[in-house]
């Protein structure tokens, strides 16, 4: 299949990812393992190792780390060309891998990154969405800074005025909103030009402020026991407050411990209510990065023609074979995915 001229846009920040080895404490080895890492960016990875034409863009600093992070990218077949070279530094986190009872742990040092400065007016909307069918972005760069919030707004409405579908993943990350305005104050206006909205089981009530009567989501979560009553509930509320939405994807993480997880999802096309495949995830590897693989499958999905229920088993599928990937990106072809998609979930080898 020969996806090549259907060209998907991301637009985010993208970070040195510094793990300490294996299992090991952040500061009980001497060394990290360095790569580069962030949301949009894993989605355009995923997409282009399914053979889409993905652009990443982004804003980095003039320097021997931004050739590196380009090298990254462009050596996973992502179209670099959109990225803007400009302001003092790239972001970092540090990643510390949990095993059993002990959680994963992410910490971020990105106050001042280009992306967070830079100004909306640089960025040439006519050159990033030629050619382009589908734009994704995430919940993630409005939590940076002021004005990342006000370049996401500008970007997606941009999209919408080309006719190019969009879609959010609504990632809320408490400790960034932080430069005085609320997730809720500056999503629900992003949201009001997304066609595709994707979610784990708490954003749509911390980014959107949309709540059901029982609320509490998280105690599903680390109880192990999902409801999709609930979850179709949810998604039923969320088309409601958002009539220009067509699609709401949510992800479904039963946290046994950081080593064993179920994980499925549901989607909403405001006719169907579709379940996904449920995994049992009982070594996993690197959950960092899983929902951004799922977000990749559902575009590839529905991108490729798939039905909309076809398409959130691939991405299901797909983000569950991730999660056995150290890094931040979801290396992992079609066929392997179809293959677990046949039944065939053993590991057994193929030779």
């Amino acid at each position: 299949m020969n996806l090549g001229h259907k060209r998907v846009v991301t637009l985010g920040e993208i970070m040195i990812r510094l793990n300490s080895p294996g299992f090991e404490r952040l500061l009980q080895s001497e060394n990290f393992k360095a790569t580069f890492g962030g949301a949009e960016a894993n989605v355009a990875e995923s997409l282009a190792n399914y053979g889409i034409n993905s652009a990443f863009v982004t804003v980095l600093p003039d320097n021997k780390l931004t050739d590196a992070c380009i090298s990254f990218l462009r050596s996973r077949n992502v179209d670099t060309s959109l990225i803007m070279r400009g302001g003092e530094r790239i972001g970092v986190y540090y990643v510390e891998t949990g095993a059993n009872q002990r959680p994963s742990l992410v910490i971020y040092d990105r106050s001042h990154s280009s992306i967070s400065e830079a100004k909306p007016e640089a960025f040439n909307w006519e050159k990033i969405f030629h050619g382009a069918k589908w734009f994704h972005i995430t919940g993630i760069t409005p939590a940076i800074s002021r004005s990342a919030a006000e370049l996401s707004l500008i970007a997606v409405k941009k999209a919408k005025e080309k006719g190019i579908t969009v879609s959010c993943d609504y990632n809320y990350r408490g400790n960034l909103w932080k430069y005085g305005k609320n997730a809720k104050e500056v999503m629900t206006e992003i949201v009001k030009f997304v066609d595709v909205g994707i979610a784990n089981e708490e954003d749509c009530q911390l980014a959107l402020g949309v709540t059901l009567p029982e609320k509490d989501l998280e105690s599903d979560v680390t109880s192990g026991k999902l409801d999709p009553e609930k979850y179709k509930s949810l998604c039923e509320k969320v088309l409601e407050e958002f009539p220009n939405l067509a699609i709401q994807a949510i992800t479904l993480r039963k946290s046994y411990s950081a080593s064993h997880n179920g994980w499925s999802a549901c989607l909403h096309d405001r006719e169907n209510f579709y379940m996904g495949p449920n995994y049992e995830i009982t070594h996993l590897v690197d959950r960092v990065g899983g929902g951004d693989a799922f977000s990749g499958g559902l575009i590839f999905g529905l991108v490729s023609g798939m039905a909309h229920g076809e398409a959130l088993k691939f991405a299901v599928a797909s983000s569950c074979l991730k999660q056995s990937i150290p890094g931040d990106a979801n290396l992992v072809s079609v066929d392997e995915v179809m293959h677990l998609l046949g039944g065939d979930a053993s590991g057994r080898v193929r030779r």
